[in-house]
């Protein structure tokens, strides 16, 4: 299951590359991108482990950078 989140206050393309790299490590994360320019993240999931991932990609996100706000696309 492909998810689409904007990602709203995201400022640095250095944490954004920091972001993409922690939720890529999520249980049940096959593919996750973070792009700075588009502030948008596409992650890609086993689809009966999404419910648990999203939260713990939002979890990662507000760790690297506390003002960010995860909105669905």
């Amino acid at each position: 299951m492909k998810k689409t989140f904007r990602l709203e206050g995201l400022g640095c393309a250095n944490c954004a590359a920091k972001m993409e790299r922690e939720i890529n490590k999520i249980d049940g994360v096959q593919s996750a991108t973070v792009n700075f320019m588009t502030t948008k993240m596409v992650i890609e999931g086993e689809d009966e482990k999404i419910e648990t991932i999203v939260p713990a990609a939002e979890k990662i996100i507000k760790k690297i950078e506390p003002g960010v706000n995860v909105k669905k696309a």
